[in-house]
C-alpha cells in the first residue's frame, strides 16, 4: 500500500508549476544582444545545444523544488497483515456400525449415507479438532481428537459393519467420547451421536453417559436414522447366498430426546438419506467457531527518497550553471 502522510503538501506542485511557466515567459520576452565585428561566422554556425541548454538549470531547479515538496508530504509504504483470533471446537462424531445399519431406507444404507455426510461435515469445519468413535456390541475409538481432517476422512470411510461383535452399545459409544474430552480445554465441547436402534449392550446405559457429558459440559447432538415402520436389510444365508430381510425399526427416541435434552443439545430423526443431510447441516451452523479478524497496515517512511532525489538535482543544477552551462553577464 502506498500513501502520503500530509497529502495537503502536494498543492504547493501547482503553485510550482505556475511559477515556472510564468518564470519561463519573462525569460522569453527578454532579449539581450552582443556586438560582433564580423556576423558571418554567427549566422553560420548551428543552433545546437543552445537551443535548450539554457533552459536546463531552470528545469532541474523546478524538478528539485517538486522532489522537496513530495518529501514534506511524507510518502509511505505500507504492508497489511491480518490476525485472526480464535477458539476452535472439539468435535466428537459416533457412529453405530451394528449390523441393523445395513438397512436399505436410506440411500444405499444407513452406514454409508451417515458416513457420506459425516465426510462432508468434516470437510466444511476450520479450525475445530475432530475426533471419530465407533460402536456396536462394544466402542472404540476410530480417531483421536485432531485437526487433520483428511485423516478423520479416510478413518471415517474405513469403518464396516461386522469390524466388531454385533450389539448397540449407545451409552458406550458416547461415553467414550465423552472420555475423549475430557481433558479438553475448548470453549465448546460438543459430540454428534448417529444410531438407529435401542441400547442392548454394554456397561454404561445411554442416560448415564448422558449425565456423565453434562457433568464435564459436553453437549450432545442425537441423531435417529432410519424410516418408520420397517424397512428392508440383507442377510447372508450359507445356502442361498445374499437375501433380503425385512425388519421393523426400533430407534429409542425417547431415550435420545433425554440423553440431548440433558447436555443442552438436540434431538433430530432422519428418515431418508435427504432429512440425514439436512440435519448435519444444521448441526454444522448450530457448532460454528466464531472467528474475529483483526485487518492492520504497518507504515515506513520513504520521504528520505525523495529528498535525496531532490538534493541531488539541486546540486546538479548549481553544478552545471557554474560550468558548462555558465551564464555570460
Amino acid at each position: 500500500m502506498f500513501r502520503f502522510e500530509d497529502p495537503w503538501a502536494l498543492l504547493l506542485l501547482v503553485l510550482i508549476a505556475v511559477a515556472y511557466v510564468v518564470r519561463r515567459r519573462l525569460t522569453e520576452r527578454r532579449s539581450g544582444t552582443l556586438r560582433y565585428s564580423a556576423v558571418d561566422a554567427v549566422v553560420e554556425a548551428k543552433a545546437g545545444r543552445s537551443r535548450w541548454a539554457h533552459r536546463v538549470p531552470g528545469l532541474l531547479r523546478t524538478l528539485a523544488l517538486a522532489a522537496l515538496v513530495v518529501a514534506i508530504a511524507r510518502p509511505q509504504t505500507g504492508i497489511t497483515s491480518e490476525s485472526v483470533l480464535t477458539e476452535g471446537i472439539d468435535i466428537v462424531l459416533v457412529l453405530d456400525i451394528s449390523s441393523s445399519m445395513l438397512a436399505e431406507d436410506l440411500t444405499p444404507n444407513r452406514l454409508e449415507a451417515a458416513k457420506t455426510v459425516a465426510a462432508d461435515f468434516v470437510g466444511g469445519r476450520r479450525n475445530d479438532r475432530i475426533g471419530l468413535v465407533a460402536f456396536a456390541g462394544q466402542a472404540f475409538t476410530q480417531a483421536p481428537l485432531t485437526l487433520d481432517y483428511s485423516v478423520v476422512t479416510t478413518l471415517l470411510g474405513e469403518l464396516q459393519s461386522g469390524m466388531i461383535e454385533d450389539g448397540t452399545a449407545v451409552g458406550m459409544g458416547l461415553a467414550t467420547a465423552v472420555k475423549r474430552l475430557q481433558a479438553s480445554e475448548a470453549a465448546s465441547k460438543v459430540v454428534i451421536l448417529l444410531t438407529d436402534g435401542r441400547s442392548n449392550r454394554g456397561e454404561i446405559g445411554p442416560v448415564t453417559a448422558g449425565q456423565m457429558a453434562q457433568a464435564l459440559g459436553v453437549r450432545v447432538y442425537t441423531i435417529g436414522a432410519g424410516s418408520r415402520g420397517t424397512a428392508r436389510i440383507p442377510v447372508d444365508d450359507p445356502l442361498r447366498g445374499r437375501v433380503y430381510a425385512t425388519m421393523q425399526v426400533d430407534v429409542d427416541e425417547e431415550t435420545l430426546q433425554e440423553v440431548s435434552s440433558l447436555t443442552g443439545g438436540r434431538y433430530f430423526r432422519a428418515t431418508d438419506s435427504e432429512g440425514l443431510a439436512e440435519i448435519w447441516e444444521e448441526i454444522d451452523q448450530l457448532e460454528r467457531t466464531e472467528i474475529e479478524v483483526e485487518n492492520f497496515t504497518q507504515y515506513a517512511e520513504r520521504f528520505p527518497l525523495a529528498l535525496g532525489v531532490g538534493f541531488l538535482l539541486l546540486l546538479t543544477e548549481l553544478g552545471l550553471s557554474q560550468t558548462v552551462l555558465r551564464r555570460l553577464p
